[in-house]
């Protein structure tokens, strides 16, 4: 079962099928939650969609319109480029589908508002547009703009950045209610509040955890994994507390994405295995983090 579920994740039609799935549902949410929840309310969306959407507002006051669709174009081609190389050609493409198609579906689209109350709009919103962001980042691709930046660090570093890119956003939002008012900036902290934290829950690609693996057939257990994983194993001898037999004690790191197909690899070799995980809070060595696709 588990060499069928490798042998499909590895067809390369179905992985670019399951990334433009994604891109389509994520841009469509965005597209919903921008029109029906951020427009309405005068809120304002943290990144690059924030920003096109302040500069569509400030060219506003001035006299003129700077579209929205145009300013996330305009603002994630550059950043887009100077990342290509550091994240990946395939997902750089597949992120700028997401914003083209963001963009086109803005002007298609016409989405009814959803709820009256400000309150309902920043807490639904921000849920929603964080759920665009993580459909397109389990699919392999993102929505660009801080996105890019964010998984550019993050390759660097192999920390998550999320924190940071709130941070960034707040600076951004105080600059808006500056302008435009502090009610709707803080409504606009709180929607971005809510979108980070649901991305940081849903995205765990930089998060490390250790496996404690307890088997009796440590052999065949050992061969597999280093056969189906580039991570490193260690190994002790055991004595089972109530049985006294002789078994083994296998640790290892590895990140919280590979979990779920690192058990299903294991238990075909050992159907009686024992695993353990807890979460790595702090990791010093090499450690072998999977590109992104």
């Amino acid at each position: 079962m588990y060499k069928k579920w490798k042998i499909w994740k590895k067809d390369v039609r179905v992985r670019y099928g399951i990334t433009a799935a994604a891109v389509l549902c994520s841009s469509l949410l965005q597209t919903f939650v921008i029109q029906a929840f951020v427009n309405p309310a005068g809120l304002l969306s943290g990144g690059f969609t924030g920003l096109a959407i302040l500069i569509d507002r400030v060219t506003s006051l001035l006299g003129f319109g700077f579209s929205t669709s145009l300013g996330m174009v305009l603002l994630n081609v550059p950043v887009a480029i100077l990342c290509s190389r550091s994240i990946n050609l395939k997902f750089t493409i597949f992120s700028m589908l997401q914003v083209f198609l963001t963009s086109g579906f803005l002007k298609i689209f016409d989405f009814n508002v959803m709820f009256q109350d400000q309150i309902l709009n920043v807490l639904f919103g921000g849920a929603l547009m964080g759920f665009s962001i993580v459909i397109a980042l389990k699919g392999n691709a993102s929505t660009g703009g801080t996105d890019f930046i964010a998984l550019y660090v993050s390759n660097k570093t192999g920390q998550s950045i999320w924190s940071y890119v709130f941070i960034g956003n707040v600076v951004l939002l105080t600059i808006f209610g500056r302008i435009f008012g502090w009610k709707y900036a803080g409504y606009s902290i709180i929607f971005q509040f809510v979108s980070t934290k649901i991305v940081s829950s849903f995205h765990h690609r930089y998060e490390r955890v250790t496996l404690q693996i307890t088997t009796t057939k440590a052999d065949e257990v050992i061969k597999a994994y280093v056969k189906g994983c580039r991570h490193g194993l260690s190994c002790v001898e055991a004595i089972g507390g109530y049985s006294r037999r002789k078994m083994y004690l296998l640790h290892t790191v590895v990140s919280s994405y590979e979990v779920n197909d690192i058990v299903r690899l294991l238990q075909e070799v050992d159907e009686n295995i024992i695993i353990n995980e807890f979460k790595t809070t702090n990791f010093f060595g090499k450690f072998y983090q999977a590109p992104l696709e």
